[in-house]
């Protein structure tokens, strides 16, 4: 793919999108606000992103009720504007680096009311009492996320909120869909590239929520959250029509869709990478339907936020044959 960007696989300038110059974060996507950076196609911008909180939760004695106002949730840096990206291109967007930044214990996750996999939200209404609130506070660095004294877990950081400018409607930061948003797919990491529909001149870009280490489908509602140096490159593909995200890694392609319920995200990832594997590259449709009935793989990003995200990916070896 990188021959066919604008950039031709050069990278050109390199930007700093740091605390001070985003200065106002974001909360929806959408192509109202100003821009505050403007990049050409192949250029690199590190970005300092804040956490899922805007950092405002300190001590595991707080409360998020008390701190936290929805639904300013998820706060974005950008947008960036792209030069010459126009409807109907892709943007594409290669994750070089993602490390931890800010005060130790810099990892924050914790229970909120009405949000996570296993209670009553409101969009799944229910008369049990909520959880108590809680929340952990846990060191991070660029090796591994020290749960406990017992455990820890490996730093395998990805960008959970990424997207674009849709054409005409401004979209919360909480919520993913067509144009990108709050996924929370772990395959959002360093050495994958994201391809993005763009639908407003520019692109607008925006970018934020980076979790440190995170499980499938995100179950309590939070990963762990941490403000992060987060280093990418944008390059834009000319007249490539897509309908949905799509990620691509050194040995895999992957669709992805995000609806309520499940499975319709689960179809229209499924659906997609039908599509993509037939225009780009040769399948027959109804071949590529039974192929990944054998060998489709579908990642769940979350099953906690307004829609539900999943990729469907295949190895790329399924797709050139193997022997």
């Amino acid at each position: 793919m990188r021959a066919r960007g604008a950039a031709q696989g050069r990278v050109g300038r390199t930007h700093r999108l740091d605390e001070a110059a985003q200065r106002d974060f974001k909360y929806t996507l959408g192509p109202y606000a100003d821009p505050v950076l403007e990049v050409a196609p192949g250029d690199r911008i590190v970005v300092e992103t804040l956490d899922a909180f805007g950092g405002r939760i300190r001590l595991e004695s707080d409360r998020p009720s008390e701190i936290l106002e929805m639904p300013f949730g998820n706060p974005q840096n950008g947008p960036i504007r792209v030069e010459g990206a126009k409807k109907g291109d892709v943007l594409a967007i290669y994750i070089e680096r993602i490390v931890p930044r800010g005060d130790q214990p810099r990892g924050t996750t914790c229970l909120i009311n009405e949000l996570g996999g296993l209670v009553g939200t409101d969009v799944t209404a229910m008369l049990n009492d909520p959880l108590p609130e809680k929340v952990r506070k846990v060191v991070v660095d660029e090796n591994w996320v020290y749960w406990s004294d017992r455990l820890r877990l490996p730093y395998e950081p990805f960008i959970g909120t990424i997207g674009l400018s849709p054409q005409i409607d401004s979209i919360s930061s909480l919520v993913p869909a067509s144009h990108g948003g709050n996924m929370d797919l772990p395959e959002t990491r360093p050495g994958n590239v994201i391809y993005l529909p763009v639908r407003a001149e520019g692109a607008y870009l925006f970018l934020g929520d980076v979790h440190a280490t995170q499980g499938d489908g995100e179950l309590s509602g939070n990963a762990i959250e941490h403000p992060s140096e987060t280093t990418i490159v944008v390059d834009l593909i000319r007249d490539w029509q897509i309908n949905w995200p799509r990620i691509e890694s050194e040995d895999r392609i992957m669709s992805v869709g995000s609806a309520r319920p499940m499975e319709d995200a689960a179809r229209i990832a499924y659906r997609d990478l039908v599509e993509w594997m037939a225009d780009e590259f040769g399948h027959d449709r109804l071949e590529a339907y039974m192929l990944l009935s054998q060998c489709g793989r579908v990642r769940l990003g979350n099953m906690v936020d307004p829609n539900y995200t999943l990729s469907a990916g295949i190895e790329k070896q399924h797709l050139f044959g193997n022997v």
